[in-house]
């Protein structure tokens, strides 16, 4: 029985995976939401140490009480970080790694290391660098108001009630989980693993892959590699949300090693 464990975005938390994690109990999978230390219904138990080593340490707690010997470990956006930080201290409980409209973490780098070295300028980039600067008491990023999530949030596909759950749910980002650099070892990279792009309103797909893998950058050979699979979902940021029953599809079909290959014939 293949068994999720599933890591959201910032300011959100395991209740984000409700219609995700009941489609995939349907298929007879086992679904493990995760609430990080200073999120959803954790949010109490955040404090001024509460960093990336923290969330690591959730994850890793998890895994290691979770019955079954293997996990899908499955990071949307932010939640990548950790979860790529667990598996490397649990290499051996990794069945896979999905990416879920994610970034590519760097060993070493923290989540505004990599918006601050990757990002294209502009209100984006800018909005997300002040997070720590907007941080009450010097450590929990305020979670966006209503109109906040509609102007940043890549909403596309979220319905009303949804919308309304996530502005009410979301609470405050812990900064240190923002700044502090992740740590995985070499053993990670040799895990199988699965992107999945939201490709409405978001900046990469799998062409987009094909055309990073051609650069010859050895920072992006690694997604040429067999054990990389591809999705596209036609949906905005929140795939949860906004197309769950999609999403379980998805995942399912990653765990069973699915997904579009991309050669490393791409070069030029």
């Amino acid at each position: 029985m293949t068994a999720f464990v599933l890591v959201s975005g910032g300011h959100t938390g395991g209740w984000i995976w409700r219609e995700v994690a009941a489609g995939l109990r349907e298929a007879h999978a086992v679904a493990h939401p995760a609430t990080l230390t200073g999120l959803g219904e954790r949010r109490h138990l955040g404090g001024p140490g509460t960093d990336m080593d923290t969330h690591v340490e959730d994850l890793v707690q998890l895994i290691d009480h979770a019955d079954e010997p293997e996990v899908v470990l499955v990071g949307h956006c932010y939640g990548i970080y950790p979860v790529l930080g667990a598996a490397g201290r649990r290499p051996d409980r990794v069945a896979r790694i999905v990416y879920v409209d994610a970034p590519l973490p760097r060993d070493g780098l923290s989540m505004l290391d990599q918006v601050r070295e990757q990002m294209p300028e502009g209100p984006v980039r800018d909005r997300m660098l002040s997070q720590p600067a907007r941080a009450k008491d010097g450590r929990r990023v305020p979670a966006p108001t209503l109109e906040e999530w509609r102007e940043w949030g890549n909403l596309a596909g979220v319905s009303e009630d949804a919308l309304a759950r996530l502005a009410r749910l979301a609470a405050p980002q812990p900064a240190g989980t923002l700044t502090q650099p992740v740590r995985f070892p070499d053993v990670v990279d040799a895990l199988p693993m699965t992107g999945v792009f939201c490709t409405v309103g978001g900046t990469m797909d799998i062409a987009g892959v094909e055309a990073l893998v051609a650069t010859g950058n050895p920072l992006f050979g690694q997604l040429a590699e067999p054990r990389w699979g591809f999705f596209e979902l036609p949906t905005g940021h929140w795939p949860m949300l906004s197309a769950p029953d999609d999403l379980v599809k998805v995942l399912l079909r990653a765990a069973a090693g699915e997904g579009r290959r991309v050669s490393p014939r791409s070069r030029t």
